[in-house]
This record gives structure tokens, sequence and C-alpha cells, in this order.
């Protein structure tokens, strides 16, 4: 029996839920109920997939307004290509398809196997696509290919953060991390943190889901926490970091403050100057697209009509 027939099964028994009622109006479009839950359905991790009827929906239930504001988001995105005239065309479409083909070395039947077993069929696929396809020309066109840091701009952060760079190791690291809850509630979160690792290894975005759950404000940021002396660190931070090699990701842990999982993005230290000064033109570069995006999408969220009915 499939999770998604479980899933419906569990939802149709509360008589007092519409599938179809609005969740949420973007200018004259509505976003409904049933396409949240199937937007989330969708991204449920294996080990959401594996919890008990009740565990998922209350999951579910508190993630409803974040994948609301995601939806909200992606249509504002798509609205305004529509607008700048950023579409894509059916060549764009069959190239993309046929790069993902070639990656993962499949026949077109085992690509249609593998849509048919994320619950999709090959034209809703290539409507995920094309939408992909048109958000990121809209960042780009918009925000990306805005985003200049000059030699000077790098030189400048090296000047003004000299103790970073002098004696002893540092970390460029980014974190999700989990306010500290009720000791009874311990054990939910330390599993909730483990399914978002499981989910970063299979491949999702450190900075996506750290703007999604991270309880602390560098989740604004994508969880950057930029560049820290190792002298600055807890001794918790410092024991997680020291089997990390760069781009690996910590199995959660817990501080005084809450429970952390990082990514360590780069060592750094005085004999890798020339890795440091890219880790720092990447940075600024991220912390100047992620202020521009910030400024345009709150324009577009101010100049829409948004509605929610939570």
């Amino acid at each position: 029996m499939s999770f998604a027939f479980v899933f419906m099964c569990a939802v149709e028994s509360h008589a007092s839920v519409l599938l179809d009622r609005v969740v949420a109006i973007v200018n004259k479009e509505v976003i409904t109920w049933s396409e949240l839950y199937k937007m989330m359905e969708f991204e449920a991790s294996e080990q959401v997939r594996a919890l008990s009827e009740e565990e998922r929906l209350k999951m579910f239930r508190e993630s409803e307004s974040v994948f609301v504001g995601r939806i909200i988001d992606t249509r504002l995105h798509l609205h305004e290509a529509r607008r700048l005239g950023l579409d894509a065309g059916p060549e764009e479409i069959g190239e993309a398809v046929e790069n993902v083909k070639k990656k993962y070395s499949m026949t077109q039947a085992d690509f249609i196997e593998s849509l048919k077993h994320e619950g999709l069929t090959l034209d809703e696929y290539k409507k995920r696509l094309t939408e992909q396809i048109m958000i990121s020309k809209v960042i780009g066109h918009e925000i990306r290919n805005k985003v200049i840091v000059t030699d000077a701009d790098v030189n400048n952060y090296l000047d003004n953060n000299k103790e970073i760079f002098s004696g002893g190791d540092a970390y460029k690291i980014r974190q999700i991390f989990f306010r500290k809850p009720p000791a009874e509630e311990k054990r939910t979160l330390e599993e909730r943190a483990l399914q978002i690792v499981d989910r970063l290894k299979a491949g999702e975005e450190f900075s996506s889901l750290a703007m999604m759950y991270s309880q602390d404000v560098s989740g604004k940021s994508g969880g950057d926490l930029g560049m820290v002396k190792k002298d600055y660190l807890s001794k918790e931070f410092v024991a997680a970091l020291s089997s990390m090699n760069a781009g690996d990701i910590s199995a959660p842990f817990w501080t005084d403050n809450g429970l952390h999982i990082i990514k360590l993005d780069t060592i750094i230290s005085e004999k890798n100057m020339g890795v440091v000064k890219d880790e720092i033109r990447k940075q600024l570069s991220e912390e100047q697209f992620m202020e521009r995006y910030k400024n345009w999408i709150d324009d577009l969220r101010e100049r829409a009509y948004i509605e929610i009915k939570l």
C-alpha cells in the first residue's frame, strides 16, 4: 500500500477537512489545501514516510505555514518571469530532460518509471521543469547578474578581519539550529534533525533547508556563520569539526543553546590564502545576492495581493 494512499485515507477520515479548500490567494491565483499537502508529501523523506500516520500528519501540520510561504514565493517568481517575458520553450525542456537521463544513465522507459515512483506523469514533470527554468531565469535576470564583488572588496574584507586570518585555524561554517525544547521533546527533535541530515545526504541544498528550518538569524542567509576562528568556537563545535573535511555535514549535536547541524565549507589557514580569497569572494557574493533577493521578494510581496487562510 503506497504512502500516498495511506496519507489520503487518513485525510479523508477527517470529514471537516476539504481537500480543495483555499489556503492562500496570490493576486488572482488560489493555493489549495490539496496542492499544499501534495507538495509536502512529494518532498517527504523516506524517514518521514516511515513515521506513523499520526506523526506524519502532525509533522505536515507543523510545516503548513512554511510550505505555504514557499508556494507563494514560487507564484510571485513565476508572475514576475511572465511579466518580463521570460519563458522556457519546448527545446529547453527537452534538453533538460535529456541531461537528466544522461546524468543518471537512464533510458526513456527508466525515466518514465522513476517519475511514476515519485508520483508524477511526464506532463507534470515537464510543467515543474518549466517553472524551475523560468524561476532560474528571473532570478538571474533580476538579481544574480547584478551581483559584483571586486578584488578591492575582497582585500577590504581581509583588512577588516585580520584576526581571523592570523595565528591558528579558522572555519567557514553553515548551520541549521534548533532551540532547546522541553526535556520530553528532545527525542522528537533529534529524530527530526536526523531526517534533515538524511535529506542533505540525498542531495538537498544546505542553504535551502537552513532557510526553511533553522531557528536562528543565520537561517535567513542559508545558515551561513561566515568565517569563525577556532578559538572562538565552543568545545562541542570543535569536537564536531575535528573529524570533518571541507564539504562534510555533521551529525546533529547538542550545546547549551540547542541542537546543531553544521556544514564545513572551508578550513582556513595562512597556508591557503588563495583558497581563502576565493571563499571570501563567494561569501561576499552570496551576502550581496541574499540582500538583493530579500529586497526583491519583499517588493514583490508588497506589490501583490496575498491572503493566507490557514
